[in-house]
């Protein structure tokens, strides 16, 4: 089932959805001429607690895979793998979500598919912990790869529009990928309130981090002006609700079983932040990337692609 759905209507079933996580959802407020300047974009938001069927019907609303990976590309796809977190502790994207992403970009034809993050745990205790070693292992196709970063091709990268940075260091391979598939979890930030696809370009990047915090909104939108993803897919199979990034507890966690999808990035992040009774304007990343033309907040502007499975 595939249903158009406007704003009024897509706000009133979140709020039934998120199961009361705030008592009303704020108006939003956008500027009108930011907003009208910018092209409608897809949102596709799917339920389904089946992560397989859940990815395909997702990517089948945006066009399929063939739309995004061609035969022959090195494909990067990028979860959030920075915690030593179960999946059922909702820290790290799920790797159910993420193994289905890398048969679908085999199956259009790729040549090589890497799975990465520069993790904030130990490494290999974030990626067995996670369940991704696994996930990626059980493909069984040696052009899937699960790879741990390698400091030596950390590159520095001018930030031409840049309001806040100037330079920064990425990683090569994330910059050089034919397809970049970002894949966050949806979960809370003690700093950025949310966690979503702007705020996991941190998995690329190295230098000093934590230096980015201080006025995080507009240095997350200046890293977005040079990794640009071609296609995002936010995970909200299972959110955190309280004490992100890190989380632990199982009683912050809620299960939605919803992947949200688009080409544009601040798009989906504005569409997600709705699941956890906020509005775009609460974040600071999503206000400052569609100030600088990056994508669209409005939610009047998007159109959103219901489908369950």
């Amino acid at each position: 089932m595939v249903q158009h759905m406007n704003r009024r209507r897509f706000l009133k079933q979140v709020a039934l959805y998120s199961g009361g996580l705030s008592l009303s959802l704020p108006l939003f407020r956008i500027p009108e001429s930011l907003a009208l300047d910018m092209p409608v974009p897809d949102v596709a938001q799917v339920t389904g607690s089946d992560y397989t069927a859940l990815v395909k019907k997702t990517m089948d609303l945006l066009g399929s895979m063939g739309s995004f990976v061609k035969p022959g590309d090195k494909v990067v796809v990028k979860p959030n793998i920075g915690w030593d977190r179960s999946p059922e502790q909702g820290a790290n994207t799920h790797p159910e979500v993420v193994s289905a992403l890398v048969v679908l970009a085999l199956d259009a034809g790729a040549d090589q598919v890497q799975v990465f993050d520069y993790t904030c745990n130990e490494k290999r205790r974030c990626y067995n912990n996670s369940g991704m070693t696994d996930a990626i292992k059980s493909i069984g196709s040696k052009k899937a790869r699960l790879v741990h970063v390698d400091q030596r091709k950390f590159v520095p990268v001018k930030i031409a529009k840049g309001q806040s940075l100037k330079q920064w260091d990425f990683y090569k391979d994330a910059l050089t990928a034919d397809c970049y598939i970002n894949v966050p979890v949806a979960k809370h930030h003690g700093l950025s309130r949310l966690s979503l696809g702007l705020k996991n370009s941190m998995g690329v990047i190295g230098g000093r981090r934590g230096a980015l915090h201080h006025d995080l909104g507009q240095n997350l939108a200046d890293l977005a002006t040079v990794l640009r993803p071609q296609l995002t897919i936010v995970d909200a199979t299972r959110i955190l609700t309280d004490n992100g990034p890190q989380g632990g507890s199982l009683k912050d966690v809620k299960v939605l079983d919803t992947l949200l999808g688009s080409v544009d990035p601040v798009a989906a992040d504005a569409m997600a932040t709705a699941l956890f009774g906020l509005a775009p304007e609460d974040i600071s990343s999503t206000v400052a990337a569609h100030r600088m033309g990056l994508g669209q907040m409005d939610p009047a502007r998007i159109n959103l692609l219901s489908g369950s499975v």
